[in-house]
C-alpha cells in the first residue's frame, strides 16, 4: 500500500469523490472533505475560466476555517481534474492557477500527462491519472505520476471493461504508488473490498451525484434513487467518442433507443462541450455507474459519510472473521494431512 503521507492521518474513510462533469462543486467539495474523503471536481466544470480561481480560493478559506474550527476533526485535501485533450483548450492556464494555488492533487484524464506532473512537482502537488487498462498504466506510470486509477468494469462515466480482479492484480506486480479503483463502488462494502483486493483508495462518483450538496438537477437525483438497477446502465461511445456508461432511462428520454445506438466517431471527441448530439451527456443522457442498485436515498454528504463508515467497519470485521475462519480450516486441515 502506498498513501501520500499529507493523506495518510487526513482521511475519516479511503475514498475520493470522483469529479463529475457539471455536478461537482465547491459546495460538493467542500462538504466532502468536512466528512474526511477526498472532494474533487472537474476544472472545467468552473465557466467562465476566470470562476476557477474563484472556486478554489472559496474551497481553500473554507475548509481552512472549518479546521480551525474543529482541531480534532480529519479534514481531507481537496483535488482539481484536468482532461488532457486537444478540445480542452483551457488546460495550461487552468494549470497555472492550480499551481498558483498549490493544489494538493490533481486528476488528469485521457493522454499521458508529462507537462502536468511537472508543473504539481513544482510545488509539492500529487498527480493521479486515470486508465482503463495495463497500457495505459505503464504509459502514466512513466510519466511520473503518483497514482493511477484503476477505471474497471461498472464505473459510472467514461470507463472500461476489465474487472477489478484482473487490473488491480496485475498493475500491483509493478506499480508501486498509489493505487485507487473505481467501478461500481456504492456503499461502504465495496470500499473495504477495493482495499482487500489491493487498492488503497476507492473512487466513488455516481453515489456522491444522490446527495444534497451535489449540483445535479433534482430529476436526475431522483432518476438515481429510483427502482433502477445494473442492467439499466448502457454501455456506449455516442455521446462524447470515449466509451462510457449511462443511465438507460435518460437515454429512452431523449427520444433514442439504449438498445440499439450506433458507434461514435472517435476522432469528433468533445468532451468539454458536454457530447455530439443535441442530447448533450451529463446534462441530458445521465451518467450512472452499475452500483446504482445500492443508491436508495439522497442524504446530506456528511450523512452519507458516516453510514459509509458504519457500512466500512461491518464489511472489515466480517471479512477479519471470515480470513481467520478460513485460516483455521487450512491449519487444521494441513495438520490432518501431516
Amino acid at each position: 500500500m502506498s498513501l501520500p503521507e499529507f493523506l495518510k492521518n487526513s482521511l475519516e474513510l479511503p475514498i475520493v469523490g470522483s469529479p463529475l462533469f457539471i455536478v461537482s462543486g465547491p459546495e460538493l467539495v467542500i462538504a466532502q472533505c468536512q466528512a474526511g474523503i477526498v472532494g474533487s471536481f472537474p476544472a472545467l466544470n468552473a465557466r467562465p475560466a476566470h470562476m476557477l480561481g474563484e472556486w478554489l480560493t472559496r474551497i481553500e478559506g473554507e475548509l481552512g476555517e472549518f479546521r480551525a474550527q474543529n482541531p480534532d476533526k480529519k479534514v481531507a485535501p481537496y483535488a482539481v481534474n484536468q482532461i488532457c485533450h486537444a478540445s480542452n483548450d483551457r488546460l495550461f492556464a487552468d494549470m497555472e492557477t492550480c499551481v498558483k494555488h498549490r493544489v494538493p492533487i490533481i486528476i488528469t484524464s485521457l493522454r499521458p500527462p508529462a507537462e502536468i506532473v511537472k508543473a504539481a512537482h513544482s510545488y509539492g502537488g500529487v498527480v493521479f491519472h486515470d486508465v482503463i487498462n495495463v497500457k495505459h498504466a505503464r504509459k502514466a506510470a512513466e510519466q511520473g505520476v503518483d497514482g493511477l486509477i484503476l477505471v474497471c468494469a461498472g464505473a459510472g462515466g467514461h470507463a472500461g471493461t476489465l474487472s477489478p480482479f484482473a487490473l488491480v492484480r496485475e498493475v500491483r506486480q509493478w506499480f508501486k504508488g498509489t493505487i485507487l479503483l473505481s467501478g461500481s463502488i456504492s456503499d461502504g462494502w465495496s470500499v473495504a473490498s477495493a482495499l482487500a483486493l489491493g487498492a488503497d483508495l476507492a473512487y466513488m462518483g455516481t453515489r456522491f451525484i444522490a446527495t444534497a450538496e451535489a449540483g445535479a438537477a433534482d430529476s436526475y437525483k431522483a432518476a438515481l434513487v429510483a427502482d433502477h438497477a445494473a442492467d439499466d446502465i448502457v454501455y456506449t461511445n455516442l455521446f462524447t467518442g470515449i466509451h462510457g456508461n449511462y443511465l438507460g432511462p435518460s437515454i429512452k428520454a431523449a427520444g433514442l433507443d439504449p438498445d440499439n445506438l450506433p458507434v461514435a466517431d472517435k476522432s469528433v471527441m468533445n468532451f468539454g462541450s458536454g457530447g455530439n448530439m443535441g442530447a448533450k451527456a451529463w446534462r441530458d443522457i445521465w451518467g450512472a455507474g452499475q452500483g446504482i442498485g445500492q443508491i436508495k436515498d439522497a442524504p446530506s454528504v456528511e450523512e452519507l459519510v458516516k453510514r459509509l463508515k458504519a457500512e466500512f467497519t461491518d464489511a472489515s470485521r466480517n471479512f477479519l472473521s471470515s480470513a481467520t475462519f478460513a485460516a483455521c480450516g487450512v491449519s487444521l486441515k494441513a495438520g490432518i494431512l501431516a
